[in-house]
């Protein structure tokens, strides 16, 4: 489940940006994008937990990686729905 919720936060951080660039308001894109990357951990952190109950040490060995790589794609996720959200202020400030 996490890699479902974890595409569709990057699906719609694109969407985000792109109607950004267009000049729309992308506040439900940004909203979305930022819950799904929760989702996401929270998704990780769950299925995580149950292979430690299972003691499935090997399914854990297999997906070390991962959690190292969620780090800097949850900041990738806010910084870029960041910039969305400073650009929109910005324009409307002129």
């Amino acid at each position: 489940m996490w890699m479902v919720f974890g595409i569709a936060a990057i699906l719609t951080a694109v969407l985000n940006v792109l109607w950004t660039l267009r000049g729309r308001d992308a506040k439900w894109f940004r909203f979305i994008s930022i819950s799904l990357t929760a989702l996401t951990l929270c998704a990780f952190s769950g299925l995580v937990d149950r292979w430690i109950l299972q003691e499935d040490w090997s399914a854990l060995m297999d997906t070390a990686g991962h959690s190292r790589l969620l780090w800097p794609v949850t900041a990738a996720s806010v910084i870029i729905n960041g910039i969305s959200l400073f650009s929109t202020s910005g324009s409307r400030q002129k």
